[in-house]
């Protein structure tokens, strides 16, 4: 098997505001897999929070190239990623992710089946998702919110965070106001100390918030759990709930789980917290950051799994290069073609600024001189890019 990456520079349609940053690109590395004439696509993204930046992706690629080099096709090399016996123990959740999703996609290619076909759902699963307001004035929220709900969202996600908390209110009242039949989730993005928490979330459950999302700052899931606990509001943890002992240990304590592949490891780590918290009282939320279609789509896979479904991340780009899983019109689908069902999109060859930032090239030729600290876990001082 060979392994071959493609960097590609994604563009925001519109600046993404959260509470800590403001993002308006990020770059996307493909890993392509290639074993007897079929290829296998998956992709990571770069994220300040989680420590990626280009160079450690693509140092990430060129070792797992390497690791790749002693299985004799994807299907033994995808049982030894989810043994723990293809890649390092301080690779990074997102290049695990990325690594199962492109030899998923390979195997249901050699096969003829959907990737969610043997993850156990014989039919396609098909998912309301989230669409994502920024922070922005309460006025053009309201335009936005209007135009998703005709356009057929029926759940909206409102940033917040501002440093005047009234203006979130006036957000949430002005989204209320303009799209009265959706329904809503609040991510403060940890803005919030938990004194604020609990004077702010009996307001939003007065405006018909559904659940709040890490109202509070990661680092202290115990103070998470006891304002759950008392929340007139579901609480779902995201950057407090990263890997399996996380959602351990707050299973029954929140009333949700924000999982990303990209935090977690990929489908087969999803699965396994899915597993975790059911009947716990913990429901399952999937979420995603900004990628395109190819990146996504792993977790469309595994959608039916979830209560809340977050995986607006292709829809918050201006060109996305991939296309197969829909979301225009609130729902993501999975594709019922053998892998993932991501294809590359028609006209992606003829943009100019794709071709300038795009560039493929044999992993095995790569510097070995490219690197940077991949760091696993948020640290406090990553605190500065929108996931």
């Amino acid at each position: 098997m060979k392994l071959t990456r493609t960097t590609v520079r994604l563009v925001l349609a519109e600046p993404l505001r959260i509470s800590r940053s403001t993002m308006t690109a990020r770059d996307a590395v493909r890993l392509t897999v290639e074993h007897e004439g079929l290829s296998g696509h998956g992709e990571a993204v770069t994220s300040v929070f989680y420590g990626l930046d280009t160079p450690t992706l693509l140092r990430l690629a060129t070792r797992t190239a390497d690791s790749l080099t002693r299985f004799a096709g994807p299907e033994t090399a995808l049982h030894a990623l989810r043994a723990g016996e293809l890649t390092a123990p301080d690779t990074p959740a997102a290049m695990t992710a990325a690594t199962e999703a492109a030899l998923l996609d390979l195997v249901g290619k050699r096969t003829a089946t959907a990737v969610h076909r043997f993850l156990g759902s014989p039919v396609a699963p098909r998912a309301a998702t989230a669409r994502t307001i920024s922070l922005m004035s309460p006025g053009r929220a309201a335009t936005q919110a209007r135009a998703l709900a005709e356009a057929g969202f029926s759940l909206i996600k409102i940033k917040a965070g501002d440093p005047d908390p009234e203006t979130d209110l006036d957000r949430v009242r002005a989204v209320r106001a303009a799209a009265p039949g959706v329904r809503l989730l609040l991510d403060p993005n940890g803005a919030w100390t938990a004194g604020q928490a609990r004077r702010l979330l009996p307001r939003f459950a007065e405006l018909g918030v559904e659940a709040v999302e890490q109202p509070i700052a990661p680092g202290d899931p115990e103070a998470l759990a006891r304002l759950a606990a008392r929340s007139p509001l579901p609480v779902i943890a995201d950057e407090d709930a990263v890997t399996y002992e996380d959602a351990r240990r707050l299973a029954g304590r929140v009333h949700g789980i924000n999982v990303k592949l990209a935090k977690c490891g990929g489908v087969h780590a999803a699965l396994r917290i899915a597993t975790l918290i059911e009947g716990s009282g913990t429901d399952l939320m999937l979420g995603c950051l900004t990628a395109s279609t190819l990146g996504i789509a792993p977790a469309v896979h595994i959608a039916d799994r979830a209560r809340w479904a977050d995986l607006d991340g292709h829809l918050l780009l201006a060109h996305d290069p991939w296309t197969g899983i829909g979301g225009s019109d609130g729902f993501v689908t999975a594709s019922g073609q053998p892998g993932l069902g991501a294809r590359p999109r028609a006209d992606a060859g003829s943009r100019s600024s794709a071709e300038a930032a795009s560039r493929a090239e044999t992993v095995a030729r790569a510097d070995a001189g490219s690197s940077s600290r991949a760091g696993s876990r948020p640290g406090a001082a990553s605190w500065s890019e929108a996931p």
